[in-house]
């Protein structure tokens, strides 16, 4: 499948590229794997508990690599263009900051999440806690491997650094708990693999959906996440938004207006620290400078006409 994909997108390349300048190899790669391999909600709908996703997830990262090499080496200098890869993530918060194991299991639902498929792509290999915890949990089985598939380290070193802009689809945050799960091969799956508890303020505003809550600041420790992780990479945001609370007859776009305003001012007040940088680094400078030039020059015009 791998090279199958490759030759779709090799094509796409040579019949689009003169005119499309941005790729993404995969949306929401997440739900592919997940809801097509583990839970089975969506196509092809099967339900391969604690191993499925984990292998779709696998071929998703490697077919995305292949096609970011094809692109490097056959199509970037005559086209110009980027190729990418677009990844869901919600936030965790730990439900009590103050609890080391509350915070490791927030850590550990966002790389479940987007660090699954984000840090191989910008370190070459899995999270650390996933292959920890699903390794121990495989053992604890009676399996002679992890159900976590491994990288080659030939293979680490080809996904690595593979994309030019991250795209990120957002829309909810969670508050987060340790949870400890039986370790029997018949309750394996991806969710028990993280160990942990997802809940919900009731304080927050009422969603649109039931799993889609408006908690806006979740968005914005997303992102310093992706930064702080991945070396500041170009982000696209590429999903957001929400469900309209009511049936409605007419116009009555009052709550999504609400929640798009919040987020995005979240999401402005991180290029807002690089704007109070130049300020600081280059506004500031050149006006003391201007200032004191145009004293010196005033200076001068006050004694010549003295003199």
């Amino acid at each position: 499948m791998v090279n199958y994909f490759n030759d779709y997108a090799n094509l796409c390349f040579e019949k689009f590229g003169n005119r499309v300048k941005y790729w993404i190899t995969f949306n929401n790669p997440w739900s592919v794997a997940v809801e097509g391999y583990e839970t089975g909600e969506h196509a092809p709908g099967l339900k391969m508990r604690g191993t499925g996703a984990y292998r779709a997830a696998h071929h998703i990262i490697k077919a995305h690599a292949k096609v970011w090499h094809t692109y490097d080496t056959q199509w970037r200098a005559k086209q110009k263009g980027l190729v990418g890869i677009s990844l869901s993530g919600d936030w965790g918060e730990p439900v009590d900051i103050s609890n080391q194991k509350d915070i490791e299991a927030a850590e550990r639902y966002v790389q479940f999440y987007l660090g699954w498929f984000a840090t191989p792509i910008f370190h070459g290999d899995y999270p650390q806690v996933m292959k920890d915890f699903i390794g121990r949990k495989s053992v604890q089985q009676g399996l002679g491997t992890s159900r976590l598939p491994t990288f080659s380290p030939q293979e680490k070193s080809y996904i690595k650094g593979t994309c030019d802009f991250l795209g990120i689809g957002h829309f909810t945050t969670r508050y987060i708990t340790q949870k400890n799960y039986p370790s029997g091969r018949s309750s394996s799956s991806y969710f028990t693999d993280r160990d942990l508890a997802e809940l919900v303020d009731p304080r927050w505003p009422d969603p649109g959906s039931e799993w889609l809550y408006s908690v806006p600041w979740g968005f914005r420790r997303l992102l310093n996440f992706v930064k702080t992780q991945y070396g500041n990479p170009m982000i696209y945001v590429t999903e957001n938004g929400v469900s309209e609370k009511m049936l409605c007859t007419e116009l009555c776009d009052d709550w999504r207006i609400q929640y798009y305003k919040d987020y995005i001012n979240e999401m402005l007040k991180d290029p807002l620290t690089s704007h109070m940088e130049m300020v600081t680094e280059i506004v500031v400078p050149t006006v003391c400078t201007l200032s004191i030039l145009l004293s010196a020059i005033f200076l001068m015009f006050l004694l010549r006409r003295r003199n």
